[in-house]
């Protein structure tokens, strides 16, 4: 019963934090900077984050094992690998610009999760024999922490996307003109490229919100690759040792499971980003890879609540009851 108890104040704390970060940022936001509540913020979700993990580490004691077992402890652990990813910049010492994704998604993760929704989920349960297994808490992880990071580094390259056809959509989707549509996207590519190329060149003649502008895309597309990079690489662990959970549990490596397909297809999205970021005929196109990665944010949520929900498949108890991954 204490345990129980713990558990609703951490949540209670976490989401009551996170909620007075995300007013911190609509105050910076809507009215002016002001750093000290930049640094309150700032110090809100390493609280949260300590709270998230306070609730983890009383779970896993009560219930004897790992809490990745069902919806409710995953979209915790969710939260737990956004509210992380949140804090790198501030570690390194780096200016946020992670921050206008990370918080909401802190916020909305959770209090999907503490829902009247997932009501039934809040107590912790006996695993099914599928999840009894070491490698419930390594491939579970990693699949949880690749979303996280996945799905930040997709968020900053739609943010990139807004940020540069912002000024001109209206005006082509105006004319109601697909073929100008199209021009418009291959000449506003060109721009921007042209734009990084000569932004030193021309920075006496640029106004200063032009510039800041300039330097906010750069940053986000820094962030973006960076961020996305990390996820790729949980998603390759977490999907190999996922094939290897699924050979000790069922007798194969690979089943095309539906929630292995969209993980491999998922898995294949990300790896034609990065492949447009390192080929050197392709990585100054970065609006292309913008797009990818934007494809990517719809798929990591088909991969992972879509597939769960439609309880199909090897991982059918992954749909409201319990998940995998």
């Amino acid at each position: 019963m204490i345990f129980v108890t713990l558990e609703h104040i951490l949540t209670h704390i976490s989401f009551s934090i996170i909620s007075i970060v995300i007013m911190i940022h609509l105050m910076n936001l809507l009215v002016y900077e002001i750093e000290g509540l930049r640094n309150s913020s700032e110090k809100g979700m390493i609280a949260t984050f300590l709270s998230i993990t306070g609730f983890l580490v009383i779970r896993w004691i009560s219930s004897g094992h790992f809490p990745l077992s069902n919806l409710y402890e995953s979209l915790i652990f969710l939260s737990w690998s956004l509210s992380i990813i949140h804090m790198i910049p501030y570690l390194g010492n780096h200016k946020n610009d992670l921050s206008a994704i990370t918080a909401p998604s802190v916020i909305f993760t959770q209090g999907f999760a503490t829902s009247g929704l997932l009501i039934e989920m809040n107590q912790s349960a006996i695993l099914v024999p599928a999840l009894q297994s070491q490698w419930l808490m390594m491939h579970v992880s990693m699949m949880l922490l690749s979303y996280a990071a996945l799905l930040c580094g997709s968020l900053l390259s739609v943010a990139l996307i807004v940020i540069t056809f912002r000024k001109k959509i209206y005006f082509y989707l105006k004319n109601n003109n697909f073929l100008s549509l199209r021009k418009f996207f291959f000449f506003c590519e060109i721009e921007y490229e042209n734009e990084k190329i000569n932004v030193f060149k021309k920075t006496s003649f640029l106004s200063f919100r032009n510039f800041y502008k300039y330097q906010l895309m750069q940053r986000l597309d820094y962030w973006s690759y960076r961020v996305i990079s990390l996820g790729f690489t949980f998603l390759t662990i977490g999907i190999l040792s996922g094939a290897v959970w699924a050979n000790e549990a069922w007798g194969s490596y690979w089943n095309w499971d539906p929630k292995e397909t969209w993980a491999f297809i998922t898995w294949t999205i990300f790896a034609i980003y990065l492949h447009t970021r390192t080929n050197k005929e392709l990585q100054e196109q970065s609006m292309n890879s913008a797009f990818v990665a934007s494809i990517g944010f719809i798929l990591i949520w088909i991969c992972y609540f879509g597939i769960n929900l439609l309880g199909i498949g090897f991982h059918s108890y992954g749909s409201f009851s319990f998940i995998s991954n």
